[in-house]
């Protein structure tokens, strides 16, 4: 009797070091740091090395672009004349290369996570989904929160902090709005990067149950008699899986999209400081 293999659906978010690529670590003032590469460094490596190879292959510069460069034009205009342009105005053209790094990134990642999830199905790990981690889609969401504020003290001064207390509010209300302001303004970063997170995660963890059907149904109805009606389903679970890879692809471009364009909101508070303060 075919039995069917034992799959855990959360074993390709586990974070572990590349056989041959481990380094001894070392103690800095007490502190344990471990350099050795990870699948999860290994997969931002190759996401940065496709981003640098698509650019510089696209960026020819011709009036007449070919497809390539059409595709990279595309990238680049969802960023200035669909968020930065509208929400913010010319003003924020210099933030633009970060807004489009920010987007560019984490839209390799997604879809090197989405594209490659397949390999997942069944157990064996291709490749691993790192927008899937709270580490690192909380790392984006800091740095690019707390880039903001700095940018905000650096423009506006102490007068920034004036962003906690909505103009025109009587002063027995403004002390009791401030602190729930500063809560509503602090917490952002975490909705940043739990929305993110959430999405992959979710996601790939139902893609990967269904692999697990496909792959225990079709085992059992491998043993004849009346247990073949198990195709059944489990060609229905493959039929969900194919259904939802088109969703994840959809999410993933969505959840670059949803980052970079929060970001651009809050970037042109401060951009755009004063404007109902």
């Amino acid at each position: 009797m075919a039995e069917a293999p034992s799959i855990d659906p959360m074993h390709q978010f586990m974070v572990h070091k590349i056989h041959g690529l481990e380094i001894p670590p070392f103690q800095i003032g007490g502190l344990t740091i471990d350099m050795s590469i990870t699948n999860s460094v290994a997969s931002m490596i190759a996401a940065v090395v496709i981003l640098i190879a698509f650019f510089v292959m696209t960026a020819k510069g011709k009036v007449v672009p070919d497809r390539g460069q059409a595709i990279a034009e595309s990238l680049y205009n969802i960023i200035d004349r669909t968020l930065v342009t509208p929400i913010i105005g010319h003003h924020g053209r210099p933030y633009i290369p970060y807004l489009f790094a920010l987007f560019s990134t984490i839209l390799v990642l997604n879809l090197m996570g989405v594209l490659l999830a397949i390999g997942n199905l069944g157990g064996l790990t291709l490749t691993f989904t790192v927008t899937s981690q709270l580490a690192i889609t909380a790392t984006l969401a800091v740095l690019t929160f707390f880039s903001i504020v700095i940018l905000g003290f650096v423009k506006q001064g102490p007068k920034f902090l004036t962003i906690f207390a909505p103009s025109g509010m009587p002063l027995a209300l403004t002390i009791f709005m401030v602190p729930i302001e500063m809560v509503s303004y602090f917490v952002r970063p975490i909705t940043l990067a739990m929305r993110l997170f959430g999405n992959m995660l979710g996601g790939h963890v139902v893609m990967s149950l269904f692999g697990s059907f496909v792959v225990a149904l079709g085992l059992l109805a491998l043993n004849g008699g009346f247990a073949m009606l198990a195709f059944v389903p489990s060609a229905l679970s493959f039929a969900m899986i194919v259904a939802l890879t088109g969703l994840e692809l959809v999410v993933a471009v969505l959840q670059a999209f949803v980052f970079a364009a929060l970001a651009t909101v809050y970037l042109n508070e401060v951009v755009n400081f004063g404007h109902g303060h």
